[in-house]
């Protein structure tokens, strides 16, 4: 069967620059894309890479849909490279959800972690958030002196609930001593976890703090791709995988690789669309044993537009 394509770029401004050890974005850019088969039902799907991150470009991703014809085959969308992991996400994502109607609904079982701005920002952003019913928040480190930012984590402690849960990323803008800093911090307050502590080549130097300190660890640039996920399986790590769906690559195998393994999963947002994330949500996490964990998908509050409320009547042209 064949299936006509349209595609068309998108980009979404912040409401305010989100800063990382990476540096700062300002606007979050992708494709959304379109498969209409022969019967007239439509599949909807997104691209939506990060390249800083371990994907594929937007320049990249745009070239392999400019390069593609009107009409295109299962094949084609099964035969995109692992090269090209946010466009083999979108495109498979796109043919799954063909008229399917529980795109439109929502998956009970989901709680979610909202993402706090970085330093101080972080101690008034959380009650408004805490009162539309956040009980887990993930804040940004590594982006300021360990102690300016030590000064605010107190701050954020004592001000959130007893029953909240903090997460901690410092995507992996840390080294070995600031690492053991904040763990050891953390250990005594009760941090749900630490995220990618560390960079990717230090694969061996975060097991050994995941050995060290009883708060967790949590892998994120390191299993960025599914290739990565499998390698630092079989390298030993059985400690918690932040997975990006929209920028593993082949939402099918992954399922396959969770369903096999069975790993501590915190499924996380890229700040995609609606699109993709309606997808992950009631496509990918519902075809698999519910998250344990409140899922990274509190995002919404950094865009200005709401495009979940509007993205079923995206217009398509190529």
């Amino acid at each position: 069967m064949q299936y006509r394509l349209n595609y068309r770029p998108y980009s979404r401004r912040f409401r305010q620059p989100l800063l990382t050890s990476h540096g700062l974005w300002s606007d979050r850019q992708g494709i959304l894309l379109q498969l209409t088969d022969a019967e007239g039902q439509v599949g909807l799907g997104e691209i939506a890479p990060i390249e800083w991150f371990g994907s594929e470009s937007l320049s990249q991703a745009l070239a392999f849909c400019q390069q593609l014809p009107e009409q295109i085959t299962i094949d084609t969308i099964f035969s995109i490279p692992d090269s090209l992991p946010a466009c083999q996400f979108g495109f498979e994502s796109a043919w799954e959800s063909l008229d399917d109607s529980s795109l439109a609904k929502s998956n009970p079982t989901l709680t979610y972690s909202s993402l706090l701005p970085t330093g101080k920002a972080a101690l008034s952003a959380w009650e408004p958030l805490w009162s539309q019913g956040s009980r887990t928040f993930k804040w940004k480190i590594g982006v300021a002196p360990v102690v300016e930012e030590l000064q605010v984590f107190t701050q954020l402690v004592h001000a959130l609930p007893s029953t909240a849960k903090l997460r901690l990323d410092a995507n992996a803008g840390l080294n070995w001593q600031q690492a053991c800093t904040w763990l050891e911090v953390a250990d005594s307050v009760g941090v749900e976890f630490l995220e990618q502590p560390l960079p990717v080549s230090q694969f061996d130097q975060m097991l050994k703090l995941s050995d060290r300190f009883q708060t967790p660890i949590a892998l994120d640039e390191s299993v960025a791709t599914l290739a990565q996920m499998q390698q630092c399986y079989q390298q030993g790590w059985r400690g918690i995988f932040v997975v990006k769906a929209a920028i593993a690559g082949s939402p099918g195998r992954l399922r396959q690789f969770c369903r096999t393994y069975e790993p501590d999963v915190v499924w996380s947002s890229v700040f995609e669309t609606a699109i993709a994330r309606r997808f992950i949500e009631t496509k990918l996490i519902a075809d698999l044993p519910p998250p344990s964990r409140a899922i990274g998908f509190g995002t919404e509050h950094w865009f200005t537009e709401d495009w979940q409320a509007s993205f079923e009547n995206v217009s398509f042209q190529k």
